[in-house]
């Protein structure tokens, strides 16, 4: 059973619109990667699951439970990070998380406070005094702290320098090695690419692209350096079988893939080769490129 399921999802305000015929499912320890720039409608959807916006129409599930009829049943089953986390200015970091905690019906122990000095956290600091990414590790522990069977995220690495995006991401594939389901909200395609084992793209309100991971990458863009032992001709490196651009210098190489390797690699092999590395998988901009195309096509 799919922890999140959600069927024919619509939210409008008025004339306008909010969510538009959302299809989508989380599954048993899945991260699900929802992205789409601000306005497009992740936001809304998630504010529409958790039961704070009445769907238009359609109907969604959380652990089975329907999101209308037991709203407040899910909301205590799931950690939820706003995009925008309101806290008490005059309370310390420790104090709104000893609330949190109070709210739950629990105590504040070791993991939490391992947790605090994970993410290097001051709690004696007031929160007015606490920069948006301090203020937003205060959400990421609170959503984190009660075990929650799923976790939905919104925007959650906003305002975290480098260090913290990659403590994050340990603590989501923690969630995941310990079966938790994650629907986890970004405009940034990157910032999903560690964790993610599926995404959705989302264009003014409608899912344009699923598709695991994987198969992005397929789709992606790549640049490989190649350093051959000896310079091959120019003519040996013309019409490789998945290659958009090709520099070279000397012995060394730096083609760009388009697609999958396979018969780039094979190509490769009738050379004697030094080294070879990546130097990036363009996801960027094949999820720009996605969302410029007007289809709805859906990929799976």
């Amino acid at each position: 059973m799919s922890v999140i399921q959600v069927e024919h999802l619509e939210k409008k305000y008025g004339r306008f619109r909010g969510i538009e015929d959302l299809v989508f499912e989380v599954r048993p320890g899945e991260v699900y990667g929802f992205l789409g720039p601000n306005g497009s409608g992740k936001t809304t959807t998630i504010r529409t699951l958790l039961g704070m916006l009445k769907p238009t129409a359609g109907r969604a599930s959380i652990l089975g439970l329907d999101i209308q009829r037991d709203s407040v049943r899910i909301r205590q089953k799931v950690g939820y990070l706003p995009g925008e986390l309101n806290l008490y200015p005059e309370m310390t970091a420790l104090e709104v998380l000893r609330y949190f905690a109070d709210l739950r019906g629990m105590k504040l122990g070791k993991e939490v406070h391992d947790t605090i000095e994970k993410l290097k956290l001051d709690p004696r600091k007031r929160i007015r005094d606490l920069s948006k990414g301090n203020k937003q590790k205060i959400g990421i522990i609170q959503a984190f702290m009660h075990h929650p069977e799923v976790l939905i995220l919104d925007e959650p690495t906003s305002g975290l320098d480098p260090l913290m995006q990659y403590e994050f991401d340990q603590l989501i594939l923690e969630a995941k090695k310990q079966g938790k389901s994650v629907l986890l909200s970004s405009h940034v395609l990157g910032e999903v690419d560690k964790t993610a084992d599926r995404v959705g793209i989302l264009k003014e309100g409608r899912l344009i692209v699923q598709s695991t991971m994987q198969e992005l990458k397929c789709h992606a863009t790549q640049q490989i350096e190649v350093e051959f032992v000896t310079a091959p001709s120019q003519e040996a490196l013309v019409n490789i079988p998945g290659i958009t651009d090709t520099q070279v210098q000397g012995n060394r190489a730096i083609f760009t893939v388009s697609g999958k390797m396979d018969s780039f690699i094979k190509t490769l092999s009738r050379f004697e080769i030094l080294s070879l590395r990546s130097l990036s998988a363009d996801l960027e901009s094949l999820f720009m490129d996605y969302y410029r195309e007007d289809s709805h096509a859906q990929r799976v």
